[in-house]
């Protein structure tokens, strides 16, 4: 493959501390490269190297001649006066671009409630972004450099993001580098990984998964100071490695080692009895939603339904995600839970023992505490905090807890109004956790978060045993802290057995539905309904026969799947008693391990299908 840009050396400092020391690495054709890291070390600061936006101070970057390289910032940089059409695709006449089928995609996917005519000045912070990030994608890049692309993004637009940039080149074309904390979106678009720490950048082959995996047979060899994130990102390799079998197909990694990693490690969440973590007594009923609506009135008149006939009786120690679109109506139907909004329709029944708290967007709890140190504001709350049950409780001072988010000891003397947004979002959640909820509402939790303090905030909420309701684009978060899903389609609550991907491919219904026209494919999804039995029913649901074939060619697949991993475990063990000088004999029977495993991995594809099929 063809080298597009290397960077030699590479030396920045700041004020107060050193960024980058002796940085060398390189970026060929077919290159799909995820940065993670902690926040504040640096991955920004390494794509604006790379791309040219800042020299450093010793050290060179060298591009090929020739390379064009795009770049997103975080940063909004339209004009308030430039519209969107110029923003996006500047003087060329409509039939032009219209005419090209890139261009059309990226307005159909990142501004389908844009006005296409309207002011950069007259948008929102999410659609000014869009727009950004839309003008760069319409044009023609060798190197594509993207600063958190899927802020501001749903999961239905962050799922067509994934799918343009896989789609982009071909597999030995361009290059991507992209900063982003969305764990899914680094598994499905990225092949590499860089990691940023402590002034160096460390490679890693394969997406998050295969990163977390290499992480953790670094931490085994890492000394002793390392233990705590070890045992972090093995329970993260254990979630994983447990899910769906067409997720392990993914990484390019041996399964056999995996599992040898993990075998020791519990299960992500103890579903008969979870650890107690100071949460106040919880009876039978929690929030029942009774055929409950709400209306609101229409701009020039009339009503607007939000919410209709929706049936959710929420249950003591449920974890749920909310999936929608921007204004389908998660903001409603969580007021609806807390009380903030009263229904037009229904009713709403709520326990006498429900206490509800919600991790907002804002940061208002932080308000009344900008000016006092972190360690004040931990001293005026509770003493003591309790993890465990009977011999095995533990009592935490919240100054504990807070390690366990992340705060170092000279965080705890910083005033809150120092703190970055990552460190404030986190002492939000603790103040939260101490006034001790039974309900917890999370809304869009990830934002300002790096992946490893993701991973921390998902462990402390493993051994939380309240009812959690969670709002979030982040798909990552949504299946690995919660159990089940519903999505609001049509200002309706729909269950969806089949999780996020069930939620997608209702969406694309519905969009065939509206652009072509047909009445029987918006009936599909506009009828569906809340009700466990017609939500099992999918738009490809099975008549009785077809379910048994179903569930009998489930059974055979797994079979098989059984016998080939033992048929490969044995030939792999074979492999010491050959004659390791017989090259022919070797290279036989390698091709059928190989064989063998493709096969496996083809077969749990067809597992993943099937168990789709069966709700």
């Amino acid at each position: 493959m063809a080298h597009l840009l290397g960077a030699e050396r590479l030396h920045l400092e700041f004020p107060t501390r050193t960024v980058f020391d002796e940085v060398t690495l390189g970026l060929d054709e077919g290159d799909r490269i995820g940065i993670v890291g902690r926040n504040g070390d640096g991955k920004s600061t390494l794509l604006k190297l790379l791309a040219g936006r800042l020299e450093p101070d010793a050290g060179r970057v060298t591009v090929r001649r020739g390379i064009r390289i795009g770049m997103l910032d975080q940063t909004d940089t339209l004009a308030p006066e430039t519209t969107v059409a110029e923003a996006v695709v500047g003087g060329i006449d409509e039939h032009v671009w219209a005419g090209d089928p890139k261009v059309r995609d990226v307005i159909a996917g990142l501004l389908g409630d844009v006005p296409w005519d309207g002011r950069a000045g007259d948008l929102s912070g999410g659609q000014r972004r869009r727009v950004g990030l839309a003008a760069l994608l319409v044009g023609d890049w060798d190197v594509l450099f993207l600063d958190e692309p899927t802020n501001h993004l749903d999961v239905e637009g962050i799922a067509w993001l994934a799918r343009h940039l896989r789609e982009r080149w071909s597999r030995t074309e361009g290059a991507l580098v992209v900063v982003t904390h969305d764990r899914w979106f680094l598994d499905e678009v990225c092949t590499g990984t860089w990691e940023v720490h402590d002034g160096i950048v460390e490679p890693f082959e394969g997406g998050y998964a295969a990163y977390v995996l290499q992480r953790v047979e670094r931490d085994r060899m890492a000394a002793a100071s390392e233990a705590k994130r070890q045992n972090l990102m093995r329970k993260e390799l254990a979630w994983l490695r447990r899910g769906a079998p067409a997720r392990t197909s993914k990484p390019k990694f041996r399964i056999d080692a995996a599992n040898q990693l993990i075998e020791d490690v519990p299960p992500v969440r103890d579903r008969v009895e979870l650890s107690r973590l100071a949460v106040a007594r919880l009876g039978k009923d929690v929030v029942d939603l009774l055929d409950a609506g709400v209306d609101y009135p229409a701009p020039g008149g009339g009503i607007r339904t939000v919410l209709r006939d929706v049936e959710w009786r929420i249950a003591p120690g449920e974890r749920t995600g909310i999936l929608g679109v921007n204004g389908a109506g998660k903001s409603t139907l969580l007021g609806l839970v807390t009380g903030a909004v009263s229904p037009t329709h229904g009713r709403v029944k709520r326990g006498t023992t429900v206490r509800i708290a919600t991790l907002s967007q804002e940061l208002a709890e932080l308000a009344e505490w900008a000016d006092e140190r972190v360690s004040a504001v931990v001293a005026a709350q509770r003493t003591s905090y309790t993890i465990g049950n009977g011999s095995k409780a533990v009592e935490l001072t919240p100054g504990q807890l807070l390690e366990r988010l992340g705060f170092t000891n000279q965080q705890l003397a910083t005033p809150v109004r120092d703190l970055s947004g990552g460190q404030k979002r986190r002492l939000q959640l603790l103040l939260i956790l101490l006034t001790e909820p039974n309900v917890l509402i999370l809304d869009e939790p990830t934002n300002d978060l790096d992946t490893d303090m993701l991973a921390a905030i998902e462990d402390l909420l493993d051994s939380w045993p309240g009812t959690l309701l969670v709002v979030s684009h982040d798909r990552y978060l949504l299946e690995r802290v919660t159990d089940q899903q519903f999505a609001i389609v049509d200002a309706k609550l729909r269950h969806l057995p089949g999780g996020v991907d069930q939620y997608l491919e209702l969406r694309a219904q519905q969009q065939r539905g509206a652009s072509t026209g047909a009445a029987n494919g918006a009936a599909r999804v506009a009828s569906s309904g809340a009700d466990a039995s017609a939500a099992a029913a999918s738009a490809t649901a099975l008549s009785g026969a077809e379910r048994r074939t179903a569930e009998k060619e489930l059974s055979a697949v797994e079979r098989r799947i059984e016998k080939l991993q033992q048929q490969i475990a044995a030939a792999r063990d074979g492999f010491a008693e050959l004659d390791q000088s017989d090259y022919e004999r070797l290279n036989a029977e390698m091709a059928k391990v190989t064989a063998a495993e493709q096969e496996v991995a083809e077969l749990e594809e067809r597992w993943f299908a099937l168990t789709e099929q069966l709700g």
